[in-house]
């Protein structure tokens, strides 16, 4: 929505990278997209161990998420103290001018006082709670991403998912022009039915796609525990499994540090399942960079 685009395989090379010592270039949106997802953890964490959901915890989301990339000299943790305005796509015409910065913490304090206190039905507080954040625009950059992160977070905190795991954006950048246009109908003509209308259906939307993804997750792992066992023929076969499923594309010594077992193990295992054609390599062993594996079958399922 913003302009983070990254792919997943990115996203997971690089991860597979970070558990050993050689480190290749990767471009800034992987690094900002792993930066959500750390700062999604740390206020899930900040939560379960007793914190509610607050300002202060957005902003240290907020600094979180703008500590490398795009917005390190935009006051990462700062709410705005300059009047910042929404402009069309040529950022010619002001379409939406946000609370000014003198108004923001009362303004702020209201929405959390609405998210804490108010006896609407959990889904269309969520619903409600987005607009008026996306109306505040409480930071200088990085306000799409926070908002939607409270989306996420709101619908978890009220036990409407059992973990802070459901992204709106694929649906959102689908229709982003209506998404746009329907929320400055709230502004312009106070027409909230629109909105939720069409918040519900994104909400239910995402929620089908995610489950349709779980049950053919599901039904894959199922399908590998013979093939595995089989090309394997080790008491690490189900821990192999376990480990290709949560790393899917993955190096030896990811493999070995994560399962308990040595790199000599864990490159007998890795050449046992090329063999037989259940993973690939996505990059070969040079010099002291060892060799880059990917489970097909898992990414197909899940990428974008």
């Amino acid at each position: 929505m913003e302009g983070t685009i990254s792919t997943l395989d990115e996203i997971l090379q690089y991860d597979a990278e970070s558990s050993g010592s050689d480190k290749t270039p990767v471009r800034n949106e992987v690094i900002e997209t792993l930066l959500y997802q750390r700062a999604l953890n740390k206020i899930q964490q900040s939560i379960e161990n007793g914190q509610t959901l607050s300002p202060f915890l957005l902003r240290s989301a907020h600094q979180i998420l703008l500590s490398y990339g795009r917005g390190v000299n935009k006051n990462p943790g700062q709410f705005k103290t300059e009047q910042n305005y929404l402009s069309d796509g040529t950022k010619t015409h002001v379409l939406f001018t946000p609370v000014a910065p003198e108004h923001l913490q009362q303004s702020i304090d209201s929405l959390f006082s609405y998210i804490d206190n108010s006896p609407e039905i959990e889904l269309v507080k969520v619903a409600i709670a987005h607009v008026e954040f996306e109306a505040l625009h409480p930071f200088k950059d990085g306000n799409g991403r926070i908002g939607r992160m409270l989306i996420t977070l709101m619908l978890w905190s009220l036990g409407l998912i059992s973990q802070p795991h459901f992204y709106m954006s694929a649906y959102l950048e689908e229709n982003k022009d209506l998404y746009v246009n329907i929320m400055r109908g709230v502004s312009k003509n106070n027409d909230w039915d629109s909105w939720c209308v069409f918040f519900f259906t994104a909400v239910e939307q995402q929620a089908l796609r995610n489950l349709d993804t779980a049950e053919k997750i599901t039904g894959l792992y199922e399908q590998m525990k013979t093939p595995f066992t089989e090309v394997l023929s080790s008491k690490w076969s189900i821990k192999v499994l376990d480990f290709v499923f949560a790393n899917p594309i993955f190096k030896n010594n990811g493999l070995s540090k994560k399962c308990g077992f040595s790199t000599q193990n864990a490159a007998r295992f890795s050449q046992g399942l090329l063999s037989a054609g259940l993973i690939k390599v996505v990059r070969e062993s040079s010099g002291r960079r060892g060799a880059m594996y990917s489970f097909e079958p898992l990414l197909e399922l899940v990428r974008v």
